[in-house]
């Protein structure tokens, strides 16, 4: 068989980074039911009508097709496709299961999604999404709004002690944007949130002639935006530089009051929790149509040209059956992004690529038995054992622990001999006697752990 060819966008990877993935998915999950959130898990296909509804074009969707129509099953075919994100799927689970959910519904989804669109860095095509999102029934408190971003904090803020970098969380209001966009006269405001949103990838004057071309902005009106856009602050400072601006244009709107009592409320509590952390960015806009309130997105600092690692928002009218509303706000990490710029800038590393912190050596394979009696006490008591593959000398038998990463490897003594079990550090060449009903290797050595990648 020839040596097969990679699939771009599908990353794999090799047993060490997957224990980095596998910390960074420990972290949030804790850190998620710390903070009361219940894990759930959706399916992975979706009506292609209920995937589109947010604005994605198909062109993203992987659909799920067959070679012939199936007439008595017109849900499938065509029809099917992959979920592009967990937002949506969410919504429709909370739809079919109200009845049996206690609100405001508090959930953490951690899950693969597919997405067809050009792989580049920081970019795939399936790769792991780590969501949370507090749903109610009728109304939700704009407390979330403040709680929901600190929990990503919080979850990133623990992931720091394995050398993740600092984290920035960008918070804006749709309400303050929207007011400030119909206070000058706009009309168009999803026209004008789109045009910003591609601030940073295009630049402000390309964005003010889409402003003008596709929101029907005047040129003064686009640049209003623009300096709204501008805006920066980590503390209520940047409340008064808004209406600042708003009072220089004219732009007056009790949606603008709003928001900024809003934006203000989130500044302030995000002072206290999480100083430095919680940044307001009016230039922050997140495309999609279906948000309400406050938007987030996160970078990291010293890699902001990665994008950002975490967004989402409040959205209001995304669940409904027609009789009640199912209002939410949300965040969602991209763990599959995060992981690679882990791995990929070389900032933290695995201390092992496998489990196993004891490889038993075999004397004679028509003894193999006892090396497999020896593992199993070890296996018993906690202890990741492995018995060697092979009786081979035992330089080969050592040398086949160090390639795997193995610390410790077990020799049994001989059966009635004087001479007990011994157990051998291979780094250091210590060799002690043991006896697997107590020993332990150091608590740092049980298991592999993921640390910054200088320790």
């Amino acid at each position: 068989m020839a040596r097969p060819t990679p699939l771009s966008g599908f990353p794999e990877w090799l047993p060490d980074g997957r224990m980095v993935e596998q910390h960074v998915l420990d972290v949030l999950r804790r850190t998620f039911e710390l903070h009361g959130f219940a894990g759930i898990e959706t399916r992975a296909v979706e009506p292609l009508d209920q995937l589109l509804r947010k604005g994605e074009t198909s062109k993203e969707v992987y659909v799920l097709s067959r070679l012939q129509e199936d007439a008595a099953n017109p849900d499938r075919g065509g029809r099917l496709g992959l979920h592009f994100d967990l937002t949506v799927p969410f919504a429709r689970y909370v739809l079919e299961n109200a009845g049996h959910l206690a609100f405001p519904f508090r959930r953490y989804q951690i899950q693969k999604v597919w997405r067809g669109e050009r792989p580049q860095d920081g970019r795939f095509r399936e790769f792991v999404q780590a969501d949370i999102d507090v749903v109610a029934a009728g109304d939700l408190p704009y407390h979330y709004e403040v709680e929901l971003p600190l929990v990503m904090a919080d979850a990133l803020g623990a992931l720091q002690e394995i050398g993740l970098p600092p984290v920035r969380i960008l918070v804006n209001n749709r309400k303050v944007a929207e007011g400030f966009y119909r206070g000058l006269g706009l009309t168009d405001v999803d026209a004008v949130l789109r045009g910003i949103d591609k601030l940073d990838k295009i630049g402000g004057p390309a964005v003010a002639e889409l402003l003008v071309a596709e929101a029907g902005a005047t040129p003064e009106q686009a640049q209003a935006c623009l300096e709204l856009a501008s805006v920066q602050g980590d503390d209520e400072s940047v409340v008064d530089a808004v209406r600042a601006v708003a009072a220089r244009h004219g732009a007056e709107h009790t949606l603008l009051d709003e928001g900024l009592d809003e934006l203000g409320a989130l500044v302030r509590a995000a002072a206290q929790r999480a100083p430095g952390v919680v940044v307001a960015d009016l230039k922050i806009a997140r495309g999609l149509d279906y948000y309400t309130g406050s938007v987030y997105e996160t970078v990291l600092v010293g890699h902001e040209q990665l994008g950002s690692i975490c967004s989402g928002g409040r959205y209001d009218t995304l669940a409904s059956d027609g009789a009640t509303t199912y209002p939410g706000v949300g965040l969602s990490i991209g763990v599959s992004r995060l992981v690679s710029r882990l791995l990929g800038a070389g900032l933290v590393r695995a201390t092992r690529s496998v489990p196993s912190a004891v490889l038993v050596a075999v004397t004679d394979e028509a003894d193999r038995s006892r090396s497999d009696a020896v593992a199993t006490a070890l296996r018993s008591r906690g202890i990741p054992v492995e018995v060697a593959p092979s009786a081979a000398k035992f330089g080969k038998q050592i040398r086949h622990a160090d390639r795997r990463g193995i610390p410790f490897v077990w020799f049994l003594g001989q059966p009635g001999g004087d001479e007990g079990d011994q157990v051998k550090d291979i780094r250091s060449g210590e060799q002690v006697p043991a006896d697997a009903a107590s020993w332990a290797p150091p608590a740092d050595d049980l298991w592999p752990r993921v640390v910054p990648a200088e320790a």
